[in-house]
């Protein structure tokens, strides 16, 4: 079997992208908020529903900028999750904070909502929500949590692209949230990402951050970074949009396939949607129980034989990393849930064209322990 990975990036047909980049071979405009970047924007802002929003060449910048934006007292804690992808907490770092480990909730995998007031101290200043695999963060309670303590609100939403609770827009909740369009991730712009906000007197400020700080050739008004997207990833973005609700339900069907045969497992658990949440359709995971015939690990490296890639994600988990598991309020923190899940969690291959013989083959693998292949 040729290799399967656990996703593929989408990508539009050829020569409509062609096609779209002739204009900027035209105009010889290649980066610096042109025509292009100024589209993908406006039409982002109205698909997600949101007030603002501000394009970036990557994810990890935008996040970068979200936290410096909001003026972050230097050294100050912000409270999280280390179930995520290592940008998340290093980001907080890099704004010379410090991530304040949180436990995670067993259903969603978001980080605890019960478990956070206990971790704000005097030097808190934020709380920086992931909504793991598109399952979005207790957004409400959060908010109360946060007006109580007057704490700023940063969601990470990489994995949450198009989500949205009760019709409301994911990226209109808390002070901003940072979407990422990886080429792993359901939307693309090959590399690229992107800030949601309300505020509307951010704008300048993200602006200004995103691009040096320069407003024009003689004022530079703050320190800034270059966060721009270019012209190239915002043409793969405008051709992907037209397209990605039609990737999200062939997605659909695969979950469909995947939920039916694999609920019948015995040790196998298929976290679901909460109701009124729309599912961004980004990862498959399931929870392999301790009733479960082999560990996750086995069989991730029994399915890594027969050439399907799937991912132990997030594993290890943040406060593992040797950047971090020294500090000594990571090594006194309660994150049993964490612990418990990293071991179990397993992304099956996840995406359009993924074909119905590779998931029945996937599921049957799955049934048998990956036993008699």
């Amino acid at each position: 079997m040729n290799k399967i990975y656990v996703t593929r990036p989408l990508l539009p047909n050829f020569e409509a992208y062609i096609s779209e980049i002739n204009d900027i071979f035209v105009s010889q405009w290649l980066t610096n908020m042109g025509l292009k970047h100024n589209e993908l924007e406006e039409k982002l802002k109205n698909e997600l529903k949101a007030k603002n929003c501000s394009l970036f060449n990557n994810g990890t910048i935008a996040l970068l900028t979200a936290l410096k934006a909001l003026d972050l007292p230097f050294g100050s804690e912000v409270i999280t999750t280390p179930f995520t992808f290592a940008a998340t907490p290093h980001c907080i770092v890099w704004n010379n904070c410090k991530p304040v480990f949180c436990d995670i909730e067993p259903d969603t995998m978001t980080i605890d909502v019960k478990k956070i007031e206990q971790l704000i101290t005097p030097k808190t200043s934020a709380i920086l929500g992931v909504h793991v695999y598109g399952f979005p963060c207790d957004v409400e309670n959060i908010d109360k949590i946060a007006k109580k303590y007057k704490l700023k609100v940063i969601y990470d939403a990489a994995h949450a692209f198009s989500t949205e609770i009760n019709g409301r827009g994911i990226g209109t909740f808390g002070d901003i949230t940072m979407f990422s369009f990886h080429a792993t991730k359901l939307f693309n712009t090959i590399e690229g990402g992107c800030l949601t906000y309300n505020d509307e007197s951010l704008k300048r400020k993200i602006y200004n951050l995103r691009n040096f700080g320069i407003q024009s050739e003689e004022v530079v008004e703050d320190v800034g970074i270059n966060g721009k997207m270019n012209e190239f990833q915002a043409a793969m973005g405008l051709e992907n949009l037209k397209i990605y609700k039609e990737e999200q339900q062939k997605r659909a069907k695969v979950k469909a396939f995947y939920d039916e045969n694999l609920s019948k497992i015995k040790g196998i658990k298929i976290p679901q949607m909460p109701k009124g949440v729309t599912n961004s359709y980004q990862y498959y995971p399931i929870i392999i129980e301790d009733d479960y015939p082999i560990s996750r690990d086995e069989l991730y490296v029994r399915f890594k034989k027969q050439n399907i890639l799937t991912r132990k994600y997030f594993y290890p988990a943040c406060h593992d990393y040797d950047c971090y598991k020294n500090d000594l309020a990571v090594k006194l923190a309660d994150l049993s849930i964490v612990n418990d899940l990293k071991h179990k969690v397993l992304c099956l291959p996840y995406y359009g064209n993924l074909e119905d013989k590779t998931i029945d083959f996937i599921c049957n693998f799955i049934t048998k322990g990956g036993k008699n292949y």
